[in-house]
């Protein structure tokens, strides 16, 4: 039997990386800002938070961050002089990323880890369950994975993670999840997690991406988490925690996604989220296919 838990309302987005894998193209510009197609990959990331109903939006930065609170803001003279053209389009694109939820931000200060920039949210989200995205993570809309964690969130309580399956000689690449099967074909419990184990110590070959729904109680175990691997307060070593004890912040559970998503944390990912994306736009699609075909019976 299913209960029904609080509604989510607040998101908390990360975005305090150096960006260090994208230099020098990341020395002066945020690496969320860096463009896929013509909107900055961040923007992407926001719309799906406000797709899934989280119109509150807080999002940890750092220092050179600023360019991220400009975009979500209003630009009056660039609106005024967009209005005078008469380019009623670009007006458009130009106010909707300032429209799209109500914004905060925080900034971390030290780069302890994703794990000390969630901790970063708790004035903030208060006692209430919330949704995490990683901004490297871009989840196509008609995929909704999100609103579907939100789901089982509210019918089990407790925190949800959004786990692939993945080539067992990739998985020491991301966090990993030992899980068992419930009665929802897409829905696992997660009984424990380890971050970036070797292939030979992995439970499972589920591997965790960027989308979390949290318990608050995540907020106090963090606080008494020791720094892991790298040398950073990790997540996944707090996740592992209430996992292992269901009294203290509920249950675990993983969504198995099998949809579309675009990783731009890596460059060569990066470069084909760009063409998968193009490709798709009924703007640009057609023509871009076309030259795309040519070019790789041409040149390759």
């Amino acid at each position: 039997m299913t209960q029904s838990h609080p509604r989510i309302s607040k998101a908390v987005i990360p975005a305090a990386g150096l960006g260090t894998r994208f230099l020098p193209a990341t020395k002066a510009t945020p690496k969320e800002m860096l463009p896929v197609v013509d909107k900055p990959a961040i923007q992407y990331v926001v719309e799906e938070a406000a797709s899934a109903g989280l119109d509150d939006v807080l999002m940890i930065t750092g220092r050179n961050k600023r360019p991220l609170e400009d975009h979500f803001d209003r630009n009056y003279e660039l609106e005024s002089a967009l209005q005078k053209k008469g380019d009623a389009g670009r007006l458009a694109k130009v106010q909707e990323s300032s429209d799209l939820a109500t914004m905060h931000y925080v900034r971390q200060g030290d780069p302890k880890g994703l794990g000390h920039a969630v901790l970063c949210a708790a004035p903030h989200v208060g006692n209430e369950p919330f949704a995490v995205l990683l901004g490297d993570d871009l989840i196509d809309p008609r995929d909704p994975l999100l609103q579907r964690m939100i789901e089982v969130q509210e019918q089990r309580g407790g925190s949800v993670i959004a786990l692939m399956e993945v080539e067992p000689e990739q998985i020491h690449l991301y966090g990993c999840a030992a899980v068992e099967t419930t009665e929802d074909g897409d829905v696992v419990k997660v009984n424990g997690l380890v971050e970036k184990p070797e292939p030979a110590d992995a439970p499972s070959n589920y591997a965790i991406i960027g989308r979390y729904v949290l318990d608050p109680h995540v907020f106090g175990i963090l606080r008494q988490t020791e720094p892991g691997r790298g040398g950073e307060i990790q997540l996944t070593d707090a996740l592992q925690q209430l996992a292992q004890d269901e009294k203290v912040g509920g249950p675990v559970h993983g969504v198995v996604f099998k949809g579309r998503r675009y990783d731009t944390g890596d460059r060569g990912d990066y470069l084909r989220a760009i063409v998968r994306l193009a490709c798709e736009r009924e703007d640009l699609g057609p023509d871009f296919r076309t030259w795309l075909r040519s070019y790789v019976t041409e040149e390759m």
